[in-house]
């Protein structure tokens, strides 16, 4: 009950820490029963994850949100949740704590106003992730790019091994029963963290994994310096003893690196990747022998203890760097129970790995027509979030190598103005592994003044500039607009069809794959 003493001092604690400038040593317990949570725009994808895991902790939920239908409803049906409609009367005096969404002002919405009348402590989703880290042995997944893959990596690896953890990421994993989480336990928890105004120090990390430190967020990290050392104060909030592990391929990480070593002599890095073995660190993950074959990658995971020869069901150079670095993530969780390596966990981790499909809006197959039936030629409609120049040119080389006799179709959507303006260069040479490009408007954010950038910033600038690199290129204002061009491409010869980006392009791919669906 929220009137117990112990809630009653949560309460007192939580109204003091957002009322004044002291700082307090506090933690959610892992043991979550009988408190009462809300939820203020609850559909959200990491708002949804954090219900299962505060679910799983014992803890009572309801939430509210918008009347449009997300896949995240399904998720939260499971649980017997139905979400309310915003309304400041779903806020009551029985609700010990409201974690609520950062889309979602405290001094404007009606809900949290509420909340703060009836004196109910009030917390940003970020923050309420930072706590309940605290409470286990956890591990931040960061990075520009690659978070939600790698930790989707480390939640299916970390499913068939005998360790009583939880991982939340960032989007539904159909190898966690197309769930955002994975629950099996709270000793070991595994988050994706956000970098985007230094979210990710809330967190409170035992390990890092660093997957990449680029210049992103244009909007709050003007400069790559700013993002870099961004990543450095992250990497100083490990303690004594933790562990940094990192792609040693990614400039960025080095970069951080080589300015964490001057202070940090007590904690311990392991690096991965294909350069690992030169990285000069203790411990490395580093691979060989990759091939292509029936649709798998294959490799041989190499450290200073083992070899394996290991299977990958996703496409692209990336996802065998992302799996390298989940597995040295496992295998420290392991080391760090007490545990030594031994082949059966080794062929645990190779088991699950083969399990991995990738996550939504990650290479996510939305549709496979095999010729025959009103279908010309084999067809593929993918979805991917890549969004910055690096994640798109390495995805499309990715899937140009996974499907060698099919000609590779993008439709790009740009993300933000302040993003496309500070790397439109790089955004114009992206493309170069896809046959043919369509480009749109670029995708707004409410964060941003986009009126700031108009005249000197557009899709239709973008797309003068990717003509310069790329020989077949389209415009298409509203991306709808695209669906009978693209149509008569498909039917001329086995075509892998992408929606790429963080707009709602993944529209387009869904009106392809219903015309194609009405051909059959």
């Amino acid at each position: 009950m929220a009137t117990s003493f112990f809630y009653f001092t949560i309460r007192v604690y939580f109204f003091i820490m957002h009322n004044s400038n002291l700082s307090f040593e506090k933690k959610l317990p892992r043991d979550m029963s009988g408190i009462h949570l809300f939820f203020t725009g609850i559909k959200g994808t990491g708002m949804a994850a954090l219900v299962e895991i505060c679910l799983e902790r014992g803890a009572t939920i309801e939430g509210s949100d918008v009347d449009d239908v997300f896949y995240t409803d399904a998720l939260l049906a499971r649980y017997g949740i139905k979400a309310k409609l915003f309304n400041k009367k779903n806020i009551t005096q029985n609700i010990d704590l409201l974690f609520h969404s950062s889309a979602y002002d405290p001094d404007s919405h009606e809900e949290l106003l509420q909340a703060k009348a009836l004196g109910i402590p009030i917390m940003e989703y970020t923050i309420a992730l930072g706590l309940i880290s605290k409470a286990s042995f956890s591990v931040a997944v960061s990075g520009v790019h690659g978070k939600t893959s790698t930790t989707s990596i480390i939640g299916t690896m970390l499913k068939d091994l005998p360790l009583l953890s939880q991982v939340l990421v960032g989007s539904q994993v159909p190898s966690l029963g197309d769930s955002c989480t994975m629950n099996k336990g709270s000793e070991y928890f595994v988050a994706e963290t956000c970098e985007y105004k230094k979210h990710f120090l809330h967190f409170h990390p035992n390990i890092i994994l660093m997957t990449s430190v680029e210049e992103d967020h244009q909007d709050f990290f003007p400069t790559y310096e700013a993002m870099r050392d961004a990543f450095v104060e992250f990497v100083h909030l490990l303690p004594k003893g933790g562990r940094l592990i990192y792609c040693s391929d990614d400039k960025g990480c080095q970069d951080v690196v080589s300015i964490v070593k001057q202070k940090r002599k007590d904690i311990r890095y392991i690096a991965y990747g294909k350069n690992a073995k030169a990285a000069g660190e203790t411990y490395f993950y580093t691979f060989t022998n990759l091939y292509l074959e029936s649709g798998t990658q294959n490799f041989t995971v190499q450290t200073p203890d083992f070899e394996k020869k290991l299977s990958l069901r996703v496409p692209g150079y990336h996802s065998v760097l992302n799996s390298l670095g989940a597995i040295a993530v496992c295998l420290s969780l392991w080391e760090e129970k007490g545990n030594s390596f031994n082949e059966a966990i080794l062929d645990s981790i190779g088991k699950a790995l083969l399990q991995f499909v990738g996550a939504k809006r990650r290479g996510e197959i939305i549709a496979h027509f095999e010729k025959g039936r009103g279908i010309l030629h084999d067809t593929f409609v993918l979805d991917d979030y890549a969004h910055h120049p690096t994640a798109i040119k390495t995805t499309l080389q990715g899937f140009k190598d996974f499907y060698p006799d099919h000609k590779i179709i993008v439709s790009f959507m740009s993300h933000t103005y302040s993003r496309t303006q500070a790397l439109i260069d790089e955004f114009a040479s992206s493309f170069s592994a896809a046959d043919i490009v369509f480009l749109h408007k670029i995708y707004s954010s409410a964060r941003e003044n986009k009126e700031k950038y108009l005249g000197n910033t557009s899709g239709e600038i973008l797309f003068e500039k990717t003509k310069t690199h790329h020989s077949n290129v389209h415009y298409f204002d509203e991306f709808m607009d695209a669906v009978d061009p693209i149509i008569s491409l498909i039917d001329t010869e086995p075509c892998v069809f992408i929606t790429m980006g963080a707009g709602d392009n993944w529209k387009l791919g869904l009106a392809v794959k219903n015309r194609l669906e009405d051909t059959k």
